[in-house]
């Protein structure tokens, strides 16, 4: 046995020893695994400190999420919708939702678990959950738990990445004592599981990441399939999850890029090498959150088999999957010269029309056809009856008694006016791409207009010649000489319309808004045959299908979520506290729950996140000019940990944060949590790293190195350990001025949490001149006057 000895520069010339022994020498042939850690050799002896640290931190998570549970007894904010939704699990009754199903299952099993039979449909804020007889805490139980798990989980992202103890402290902290993370995570809403799934997904990547010279081993493989799964559980409770993936993704990337380097220190890969590592990581992170995002599909169909709310957001095919569907019950086959009342699927409103003409001119100036108005009625009239005709009639045809088919060409004539609905090249009232929707008269129809008044009528997926009918027969009314698409909006159209929606001719034929089913057929006799309804199978349809159905609405009405809100916010709000949510009041104690960030916390960890890319942006522009800043001021190795673990932490936040700034929808201050948490990480390295004396990162030729013989390989097959200096070996064994740091933020932080507890917490309930004292940025706060 050999010793040799290396030294590791230290500030003020002094040198810390570290000896490098060889067990067993290597023999030719022989493979050479390194592994490397940030931990010392003996760290399970001096880990004491992290762990009595950790169940602190995690003894106050618990205290501060779970404290006054129970208060308010009332539904608060989006309580209405997550609430809603896990009883309608309870009840098997089909709902629809923009989110995925994950994050509202786990409510629907807390109450399963509880025996709640989802009675109660959360419909109003400020509904009593006591007068309801709702197992509301334990609902708000399971939100506290993930809640309360993420800030050990961010204590251990610290520690695992190797910083110091108070480092990790501060991160944790920031979180801990964040009166946004608290507020978010004490009511039946889905952030909390975003939020702990993200933390989870990062730690677990750390994990792995540190076992990357031990590929494909047991641990190696268990924490690359614990990321695909904490990855699956963050996409599978809300899409802004894919910014977890793409952060993940990122360093995967960059990790894959180093492996392919011929010159790398651990040894060149062969190509047949470098791609059982490329397909691991994709079938890890990618196969595998794939195939778990689908399972909670798969449940959430399980489950909902009844009929309910969403069956309006879903097509006649998917809607008779569903028990007790009254589209299904009810669906009536249409014949020619039938009187039928026309709906929007989306809108609701029906195709009307009346005596009443067009202007001649519109706002804008532009002329109309000044022929009869059709518009859109929400109300049952008898305005809203059409005739539907055939197409082309000949004295020889009779079509009284046949059935309407798909494709068919058809008129529709309206019943009170004795008019022939028609479209033509004229622009409509509020869209001049649009055409305008109008009647003329028989004798026009059935003369130089009678191209003008023909329409196809295409079933929405339907087959062939199928058969027309009413609820489950949706369709586009297209018109045909133009191919124009009969539509309607929500805008009403002015006094001369009197309010009513506006009909026109969309040209984008696939847009789903086109839509328009036959609500009833007022002419058809009570005792008519038709009516008479035999019970029937409920149908089945592939997953896939379903799946696929359902993703398609998801995405579009997700985007759609465009209108305004009194709380909503920009994303160049969130970093600065400018803006918060109030979720709920009580007038006769003038208590409010004010969803609101600690300031103090968020001011420092934005002000931290400036100041790492000022330090990157200097960095940069100082090795332009052939000086190595970093190297001179603290030492060989710290630009690779500032850069590749600090900067991990700032891609995490700007992954989860700039995103947001191209999206159209509504937005709101939650929607930075995850972000936030990532901000903790930075603030926590980077004040590590400026009170860092002699920092010496992974791979560094300074690092002690001890070769040592494994049995439980091959036989003779050996392992090199590189071990990487203890922070208090790098730091100089004194963390005087850092833990003063961290104690000085912490003060600042502390206080900030304790005067806003108020509105964390909706208790007590605060006079004007305390509502006031909390109006820091013009706070848009309830009992200030």
């Amino acid at each position: 046995m050999s010793t040799t000895s290396s030294s590791v520069r230290q500030r003020g010339g002094h040198s810390i020893k570290k000896t490098s022994s060889t067990l067993a020498p290597l023999r030719d042939g022989q493979p050479d695994i390194t592994l490397e850690t940030t931990k010392p050799v003996s760290g399970a002896s001096s880990e004491w400190d992290y762990k009595l640290a950790l169940g602190a931190i995690t003894a106050l998570a618990f205290v501060t999420r779970f404290w006054g549970i129970g208060h308010p007894n009332e539904v608060v904010f989006d309580e209405v919708h997550f609430g809603k939704f896990a009883s309608y699990y309870l009840q098997r009754t089909y709902f629809f939702d923009v989110h995925p199903p994950f994050g509202k299952l786990l409510f629907a099993l807390m109450g399963w678990f509880v025996g709640y039979d989802g009675h109660f449909l959360f419909d109003n804020i400020g509904d009593s959950y006591i007068e309801n007889k709702v197992p509301y805490v334990a609902f708000r139980a399971m939100p506290a738990l993930l809640g309360a798990l993420t800030v050990p989980t961010v204590f251990l992202i610290m520690w695992e990445s190797g910083y110091s103890l108070p480092a990790a402290v501060l991160a944790a902290c920031l979180v801990l004592f964040d009166n946004a993370h608290i507020g978010q995570t004490r009511l039946i809403l889905l952030d909390a599981t975003l939020v702990f799934a993200m933390s989870v997904s990062v730690l677990c990547y750390v994990r792995f990441y540190k076992l990357r010279h031990e590929p494909f081993g047991r641990k190696w493989w268990k924490w690359l399939l614990l990321t695909g799964v904490a990855l699956s559980c963050v996409i599978s409770t809300k899409y802004v999850g894919a910014f977890t993936f793409f952060s993940i993704g990122c360093a995967v990337v960059i990790d894959l890029w180093g492996l392919m380097d011929i010159n790398r220190r651990q040894g060149a890969l062969t190509l047949p090498e470098f791609g059982k590592h490329f397909a691991a990581r994709l079938f890890g992170l990618v196969v595998v959150p794939f195939f778990f995002y689908l399972f909670w599909f798969q449940v959430h169909f399980a489950i909902l088999t009844r009929s309910g709310p969403g069956d309006d957001f879903m097509s006649p095919e998917f809607q008779e999957t569903l028990s007790d569907n009254i589209m299904t019950m009810q669906s009536v086959g249409i014949d020619y010269y039938d009187t039928i009342a026309i709906k929007h699927k989306e809108t609701k409103n029906y195709l009307h029309s009346h005596y009443d003409k067009y202007p001649l001119r519109y706002d804008d100036g532009r002329v109309s056809s000044q022929g009869q108005q059709v518009t859109g009625y929400p109300f049952e009239d008898i305005n809203n009856h059409w005739q539907i005709l055939p197409g082309h009639i000949t004295p020889d045809d009779n079509k009284s008694g046949q059935h309407v088919r798909n494709g068919d060409l058809i008129k529709l004539r309206h019943v009170v006016t004795d008019s022939i609905l028609l479209s033509h090249d004229v622009a409509s009232p509020y869209y001049p791409t649009n055409q305008e929707f109008t009647t003329v008269s028989l004798d026009e129809a059935n003369g130089g207009r009678f191209n003008d008044t023909l329409f196809e009528l295409r079933i929405e997926q339907g087959k062939g010649k199928q058969e027309f009918k009413t609820m489950s027969g949706q369709f586009k009314l297209i018109h045909n000489p133009t191919k124009v698409a009969m539509w309607t909006h929500t805008t009403p159209l002015p006094d001369w319309a009197f309010k009513q929606a506006e009909i026109n001719g969309n040209k984008n034929v696939a847009q789903s808004s086109n839509i328009w089913f036959v609500d009833t057929i007022p002419s058809l006799p009570e005792d008519s045959d038709r009516r008479k309804r035999e019970p029937r199978k409920v149908k089945r349809m592939p997953f896939l299908k379903k799946y696929f159905e359902l993703q398609r609405a998801m995405f579009y009405h997700n985007n759609a979520l465009t209108s305004s809100h009194p709380y909503a916010s920009h994303p160049i709000q969130w970093p600065f506290l400018l803006r918060g949510v109030s979720f709920w009041t009580q007038n006769d104690t003038r208590r409010q729950i004010y969803f609101l960030g600690n300031p103090i916390g968020w001011w420092i960890a934005s002000s931290i996140l400036a100041v790492f890319a000022g330090i990157i942006g200097a960095d940069q522009l100082s090795l332009r000019r052939g000086v190595d800043a970093l190297d001179e001021l603290w030492a060989p190795g710290t630009r690779s940990r500032l850069y590749n673990s600090t900067g991990f932490f700032f891609l995490t936040w700007a992954a989860h944060y700039l995103p947001f700034f191209l999206m159209g929808r509504q937005l709101f201050l939650h929607h930075y949590l995850p972000a936030h948490l990532a901000s903790a990480l930075v603030t926590g390295a980077l004040l590590e790293f400026v009170f860092t004396v002699d920092p010496v990162a992974l791979d560094e030729p300074n690092s002690a190195v001890i070769t040592e013989a494994k049995g439980g390989r091959k036989k003779g097959a050996a392992v090199t350990r590189r071990h990487t200096l203890s922070v208090k070996e790098r730091m100089g064994g004194n963390m005087l001025g850092l833990w003063a740091a961290v104690g000085l933020v912490m003060v600042a932080v502390l206080w900030g949490w304790y005067f806003f507890l108020p509105l964390t917490y909706g208790k007590p309930g605060l006079d004007v001149a305390e509502v006031n004292a909390r109006k820091w940025l013009g706070y848009d706060l309830h009992f200030a006057k």
